[in-house]
């Protein structure tokens, strides 16, 4: 049996499209991450970027378990001093729902150029509208 290499040329890449209204988010941050990275496909090749298109939508209505809402911290530095903002789950999905779905994917990303390009083939959407019909996004359950 002969073992199969893809080479940049070689990736087809596909839309998937999942609903986010009732899931975990670490359950489907897994299920993004997997399609994000390609290794769903037979012939996946680790040192190539072979991953597919990611949809999510109704991300403002994911859910999580136990008492996550009010103590998930989400941590950035501004830059300045004294410029540690924290916030916790439940403001970060009042006011940017689309970032609490991004973080938890983008941590189950490897940390190096692949994970960067991956993370561009994601794209999520607070409501259930989006704007990727005409790519006949795969539905993912």
């Amino acid at each position: 049996m002969k073992t199969t290499l893809l080479n940049k040329k070689d990736v087809k890449r596909k839309y998937f499209l999942l609903d986010a209204e009732g899931k975990i988010l670490g359950r489907l941050a897994t299920k993004v991450a997997l399609i994000l990275s390609g290794k769903r496909k037979v012939n996946h090749t680790p040192s190539v970027d072979d991953g597919d298109f990611a949809v999510v939508v109704n991300a403002a209505k994911v859910a999580v378990t136990g008492d996550k809402l009010e103590q998930k911290t989400y941590k950035h530095y501004t830059g300045y001093p004294s410029g540690l903002r924290t916030k916790n789950l439940e403001t970060l999905l009042e006011t940017k729902p689309t970032e609490a779905v991004r973080h938890a994917v983008k941590g189950m990303l490897p940390k190096n150029k692949l994970g960067s390009r991956m993370i561009t083939r994601l794209k999520i959407y607070a409501g259930s509208e989006h704007p990727h019909q005409a790519q006949a996004p795969e539905k993912v359950s």
